[in-house]
C-alpha cells in the first residue's frame, strides 16, 4: 500500500524542488536598487499624513452595509426574474412581499440620515 504513494511523493518533490529553484533564480536576477523612497510604505511619491490605523465615521460603516443589502436584493431578485412566467402569481407576491420589507429599510434608513453623506 505505502508504495502506491511514492510516484505522489516524487512529484510533489520535485513540484517542491521546481519553486524553490524559481524563487533563488528570481532573487539572482532581479534588479536590485534601494534607496529612500523604496523604503517608503508607499511608492506613490506622496509623503505619509497620519497613521493609517485611524478611526472612520460610523456612517460609512453604515452605507456599507446598506450598500451589501441593495446588492444581495439584486442577486435575489435576479433567479425571481428568469422564472417569472413559472412562478405565475405566487412568485409575484413573494417579491411584492420581499420589496415591502427592503422598502421599509428604505424608509427607516433615509428617517435616519444614514444615506446622506456630510
Amino acid at each position: 500500500m505505502p508504495s502506491e504513494y511514492v510516484p505522489v511523493m516524487i512529484y510533489i518533490l520535485l513540484a517542491g524542488a521546481f519553486l524553490i529553484g524559481l524563487l533563488f533564480m528570481a532573487k539572482l536576477l532581479r534588479p536590485s536598487m534601494p534607496g529612500k523612497v523604496k523604503q517608503e510604505i508607499y511608492e506613490c511619491g506622496i509623503p505619509t499624513m497620519s497613521n493609517a490605523r485611524g478611526r472612520y465615521s460610523v456612517r460609512f460603516y453604515i452605507i456599507a452595509i446598506l450598500f451589501v443589502v441593495f446588492d444581495v436584493e439584486t442577486i435575489f431578485l435576479f433567479p425571481w426574474a428568469v422564472r417569472y412566467k413559472q412562478l405565475g402569481w405566487f412568485g409575484v407576491a413573494e417579491v411584492g412581499v420581499f420589496l415591502a420589507i427592503l422598502f421599509v429599510g428604505y424608509i427607516w434608513a433615509f428617517k435616519k440620515d444614514a444615506l446622506r453623506w456630510s
